[in-house]
């Protein structure tokens, strides 16, 4: 797709804002990273060799008895004796000396007998965002060869959480944003071209609405129908949308008596082509200047939630969990880097792009 030369200049001045794009650069390469959460953190293989068969266990359940053991319940593959009977092909001394004969089925014979070697390929971090690690100190563990930013206090590892929690923080923005952004213009654009009573009613409503202590309401809706991810998301929508009412307002009482809107309206073309087609573009910039406010604001609302207990459940891989686990325990202060230094990059590679994005359609700047 050919951009129009306006969006064409609008990239060449993102390109030569050099913090913005390379901030850009190195978010979609985190981001992508955590779009395969589960082949980089799992307590599951990625794929298993069985007498000749290949299995995926990431994708797809599989009974401990379809690798040689007693149970018909999904295979623990961390386990000594799961292990055993992959890599010995189901050699029923695996429950006597599990990790000597994974040692000697090397070879390929155990006891003299040849057997069906297998093989398991595994993620580079072998635990979930919610998995229990086997410690031999307690939780929460320092960083370690195994668990490299440590374990909280209920033992799960911390890296696989930050993975998981990035990945559902940055979902979590995108869907509000959007959705707020929608509301907040569409809502802002009515009010600010009709003006007139439909402008002072709208003002009235959104006072009183603006008033209600969100965070009652959250507790209340929480109580009543559970914590949960898609709730958090309405919620947060349902009280984010006013952040953009008043800019997006002014723009379009500012640009409704332009010579160019009256002409459009003489020409018979229709309010809805007008808003969008000739106010919207130069309410953008002031729009945009917003935005990264919004998005900055949404994942601290996110991690304030989770923070105080009435954000997602606490099985989630949230951010903000973790700071209230560094909180809880500060003999632990890799929770708190973690969690700081996770925030931080975030929340800065975020602000830069949308500066830079802000930047880019103004048409007064321009980068040499």
């Amino acid at each position: 797709m050919r951009l129009s030369p306006l969006n064409q200049r609008r990239w060449r001045n993102f390109r030569r804002n050099g913090r913005a794009f390379w901030s850009l650069i190195l978010f979609v390469a985190l981001f992508t990273l955590s779009l395969f959460a589960e082949f980089l953190a799992n307590e599951k293989p990625i794929l298993v060799s069985y007498r000749g068969e290949f299995y995926t266990p990431i994708f797809k359940f599989y009974p401990e008895t379809q690798f040689g053991g007693d149970l018909k319940i999904e295979a623990v593959y961390r386990d000594p004796e799961i292990e055993c009977l992959i890599v010995t092909g189901g050699v029923e001394a695996c429950w006597d000396d599990p990790e000597l004969l994974i040692e000697d089925a090397g070879d390929g014979v155990i006891e003299g007998e040849e057997i069906h070697r297998g093989w398991v390929i595994w993620p580079p971090i072998r635990y979930g965002y919610k998995t229990p690690a086997d410690l031999d100190v307690p939780a929460p563990s320092a960083p370690d060869a195994e668990h490299w930013l440590g374990t909280d206090d209920t033992a799960r590892d911390v890296l696989a959480r930050v993975i998981y929690g990035f990945r559902l923080s940055v979902f979590f923005t995108i869907i509000v944003t959007i959705l707020t952004s929608i509301i907040g213009i569409a809502a802002g654009a009515v009010q600010g071209y009709f003006g007139g009573r439909t402008d002072l009613i709208f003002q009235r409503a959104l006072e009183i609405f603006t008033a209600i202590p969100s965070l009652y309401v959250i507790i209340i809706l929480f109580a009543i129908f559970g914590r949960s991810f898609w709730l958090l998301v309405f919620v947060t929508v349902l009280f984010g949308w006013p952040a953009l009412v008043g800019v997006v307002r002014a723009e379009f009482l500012r640009a409704r008596n332009f010579e160019y809107v009256r002409a459009a309206r003489a020409l018979g073309v229709s309010n809805r082509v007008i808003m969008v087609r000739h106010v919207l573009p130069n309410a953008m910039v002031a729009t945009l200047t917003l935005l990264p406010f919004i998005i900055t604001g949404t994942i601290s609302t996110l991690a304030a939630l989770d923070f105080l207990g009435f954000g997602l459940p606490s099985s989630s891989p949230s951010l903000g969990e973790l700071t209230r686990q560094a909180k809880q325990n500060l003999q632990a202060p890799w929770l708190g880097f973690t969690a700081f230094f996770t925030f931080s990059i975030l929340l800065s590679l975020l602000v830069f792009i949308f500066e830079g994005v802000r930047d880019a359609f103004d048409p007064r700047k321009t980068f040499q």
